[in-house]
């Protein structure tokens, strides 16, 4: 019979394998940011900028002394950081880009759908040549530096996206470009090769290793999972393969079956852990007892479904809500106090007056606030801010 786990259990070995055990007043150089990352998996990133972007916000979560100039040495100079795909767009450990040339071949390999021939117009393939031939020629270059060639009507149009756009898109996810830079947050593409002097050389994973790789790598990352959700936290795997290497490893013993708690008042969940969860659950240290905001895209969240059953807190990101129809408001953070989320406000940050603006804040049932909670929230949003060059919060009317 299965183990039994309670969702205590289960969320700290998540919170550890995302890094949110460890205390974030420790120091951060480059080499303890890379290694944060690789244990997280990946970073996500988003082009919201209502308060902190998502990759900032992650990583400062984690680490107080956090700054931009970190992750930028590491993804422009050291490249030991890459941009691309999982789940969605995020900063990626480029020890695995050999697993990558899997979903370049993927990419290259599905059918373009009808979206894709409205963006690139009547000449895709003469479209790409040209996006081609100009980065070989001139170098690295934005997608401002094509000039649409003609209008398009407005219906064929996405997100202002011209034929030139749609290109480089298409080649940076098939991985003939990479992202060898941002400037204000705008991609400049260039040839991945010259990016990535190694990367022709790498050999394409077989199927069964990219599969071994995708379902161990997101076990250790998640803690206990469903082959659904190894699936999904690398969007590497569909269901048929991650349950084909669950099958097969808990024949050989290598994982377990364990019925996972909830604190939703859901029923248990049958998932899967490393036959030492225990051993693993037992080294981890407490966590930190200080009050921390998560983005809405950290990875402890983002699965809100076992967001929900783990930590009993019910999130929905509202941004793509009418404003009519939301419940918080536009840019809702949960509020992290040890290991438990204990409420959510509505952040808006106003770069030009250097403010950071609660516009709603809301407990969940049963929060006791102390001086200490209530004072520990401000010193959070004044972390956020100062990341930003902001040094004032302003709270809504009481």
């Amino acid at each position: 019979m299965a183990e039994k786990m309670t969702a205590l259990a289960a969320r700290r070995l998540l919170m550890g394998g995302q890094g949110l055990l460890s205390s974030p007043e420790r120091r951060v150089g480059p080499r303890t940011l890379y290694n944060q990352i690789e244990r997280m998996g990946f970073v996500q990133v988003d082009t919201i900028s209502a308060a902190v972007r998502a990759h900032h916000h992650i990583l400062l979560t984690r680490f107080d002394g956090y700054r931009r100039g970190l992750l930028k040495g590491l993804l422009e100079k050291e490249r030991s950081l890459f941009e691309h795909w999982t789940h969605d767009a995020s900063i990626i450990p480029s020890r695995w880009l050999d697993h990558w040339k899997v979903r370049f071949q993927r990419y290259r390999k599905a059918p373009r759908r009808a979206w894709w021939h409205k963006r690139m117009g009547p000449q895709p393939e003469r479209v790409m040549e040209h996006v081609r031939r100009r980065i070989e020629e001139e170098g690295p270059l934005l997608s401002r530096d094509f000039e649409r060639a003609q209008e398009l009507p407005h219906d064929e149009v996405w997100w202002g996206w011209k034929p030139e756009k749609t290109a480089l898109e298409h080649l940076w996810r098939c991985g003939e470009l990479a992202v060898c830079r941002r400037i204000r947050f705008q991609k400049v593409y260039d040839l991945s090769h010259r990016v990535f002097p190694h990367l022709p050389r790498l050999d394409v994973p077989s199927r069964d290793r990219h599969a071994e790789w995708a379902c161990c790598s997101a076990l250790d990352r998640l803690g206990t999972a469903t082959p659904g959700e190894l699936a999904a936290f690398w969007d590497a795997l569909d269901a048929v393969q991650a349950r084909r290497w669950s099958q097969r490893a808990l024949r050989q013993r290598r994982i377990v079956e364990v019925d996972v708690e909830s604190e939703d008042g859901s029923p248990a969940r049958r998932s899967l852990a490393w036959p030492d969860w225990k051993r693993r659950l037992g080294a981890l240290p407490s966590p930190p007892r200080r009050v921390r905001l998560l983005s809405p895209f950290d990875p402890v969240i983002r699965d809100r479904d076992r967001c929900r059953r783990l930590f009993g807190f019910d999130y929905r990101f509202e941004a793509f809500v009418p404003a009519a129809k939301r419940r918080h408001g536009y840019y809702v953070l949960p509020i992290l106090r040890g290991d438990r989320l204990i409420g959510r406000l509505d952040a808006k940050l106003h770069r030009d007056q250097g403010r950071l603006q609660v516009k709603g804040l809301w407990w969940e049932e049963g929060v006791s606030l102390t001086p200490g909670v209530t004072a520990g929230l401000e010193e959070a949003l004044l972390r956020m801010a100062a990341l930003e060059g902001a040094d004032k919060v302003s709270w809504p009317p009481s």
